[in-house]
């Protein structure tokens, strides 16, 4: 149990100390009239002592039962470990915490130093409030001109960081909570469709091209797990190619072989008997490495060297511009995967799963209006299976504005079924 000590004041004095002028009975102290004289003195869960001064005995008091309270119910909080400044917190706490490659290291250190602490990296964890927290994520767009889905990706760095201190006990609430988190902007994609994709293998000038461009829209693989596709990472008889690491780029450490960003991103993803074949056929053709650094690297430089994220987008850019298409991205072809296996009616599910998403939700944002296509579709198809001998149906369907035929409006089976 905590006791209050009064600083003002000897609380042995020596024989032959003169009594206090100011407090009879007591010898002062060192310390007498300056500042607080009440001083709260208790230990923390771990055995050490905590002081907190106060301006009355009956202030002293009332912390040390309230501090001893949240001892006894687990909700104690040291309160200087809310004093540490954002960037402390930030730099040896927090970035440490989050077991994150180093690619991605860089991208979550690069947010803070940039965006986060030029605006509170000198204050304690413990004075952000609330309002501040809303103004801070109105600047990332007001201020630093973010735009698209940057702003949420920031702003979701910065409030797991806080949520972190509050796990910590190092603040007993999250200035973030209750307020909204900016608006996760993302835009619809257009991916090309088998006529344009076929379009392009036919356009690419060299095989490696040809082979890669039909491979990635057979299987979605990202630029980097294609680019770093080994042969014992292909199962030819079960059709199914094992992701589990891609091919990345770091200055000063050039290209080498890395995990992928998340769990969800390994996955054993089922391929096509075209898919398998291709492979074959080029690996007869264009036999990979059988020992060095880059052993069984499927798709590879002349030199057996790997590709390079921006060598493929070159080559993907002459490749459309070739065929007479409108320039697009590499990563369009994983967006064409994508909308071939909604359009042939995968659940999202099914769909999260091949892509190597971390959640479901990221991949209803990225093809809702795939999915919302798909789900006409399959209107029309009902519509048209149910539909009256010599009756023409129409495009449009109830949900979108569309109207039901007449003959089909008069018939009881498709008026209202009970039961």
């Amino acid at each position: 149990m905590g006791y209050v000590a009064d600083r003002w004041h000897k609380s042995r004095p020596a024989a032959g100390d003169p009594e206090c002028g100011e407090h009879k009975g007591l010898v002062a102290s060192k310390a007498h009239g300056k500042g607080k004289r009440w001083q709260a003195r208790y230990d923390d869960p771990n055995g050490r002592e905590i002081t907190s001064l106060h301006r009355t005995k009956a202030e002293a008091e009332k912390e040390i039962v309230k501090q001893e309270g949240a001892k006894q119910s687990g909700s104690w909080l040291d309160p200087r470990a809310g004093q540490v400044t954002v960037e402390k917190f930030a730099r040896e706490t927090w970035l440490p915490s989050l077991g994150i490659n180093s690619r991605s290291m860089k991208e979550y250190k690069g947010a803070v130093d940039r965006y986060l602490i030029p605006e509170w990296g000198n204050r304690e964890m413990r004075s952000i409030k609330p309002s501040e927290a809303g103004a801070w994520q109105q600047l990332l767009t007001s201020k630093y001109k973010l735009g698209g889905a940057y702003p949420n990706r920031v702003a979701r760095y910065v409030r797991g960081m806080f949520k972190l201190a509050v796990v910590d006990r190092v603040i007993p609430i999250s200035p973030f909570d209750g307020i909204k988190a900016p608006t996760l902007v993302e835009s619809d994609v257009h991916p090309p469709d088998i006529a344009e994709v076929r379009q392009l293998i036919a356009a690419a000038y060299k095989p490696l091209w040809e082979a890669m461009i039909e491979f990635t829209a057979l299987t979605g693989l990202r630029s980097g797990e294609i680019r770093g596709l080994t042969v014992d990472r292909v199962d030819f008889l079960r059709k199914n190619v094992r992701v589990e690491r891609q091919m990345v780029y770091e200055a000063k450490k050039g290209l080498y072989f890395d995990e992928l960003k998340t769990g969800a991103g390994k996955r054993l993803l089922p391929v096509t008997k075209r898919a398998v074949d291709l492979l074959a056929a080029y690996i007869a053709r264009f036999p990979p490495r059988a020992d060095g650094e880059w052993a069984g690297l499927i798709f590879a430089m002349p030199d057996g060297k790997p590709i390079g994220e921006s060598t493929l987008d070159w080559a993907f850019k002459n490749t459309c511009k070739k065929a007479d298409l409108s320039p697009r991205h590499w990563h369009e072809l994983r967006h064409h995967y994508a909308s071939v296996l909604i359009g042939g009616g995968e659940n999202p599910k099914v769909v999260q799963k091949r892509l190597g998403h971390k959640d479901v939700m990221t991949t209803l944002r990225t093809y809702a209006h795939l999915f919302a296509e798909a789900e006409e579709r399959t209107r029309d198809v009902l519509d048209a299976a149910w539909a009256e001998p010599g009756e023409t149906v129409q495009e449009e369907s109830p949900a979108t504005g569309g109207r039901i035929p007449e003959s089909r409006r008069s018939k009881g089976a498709l008026t209202q079924v009970s039961g």
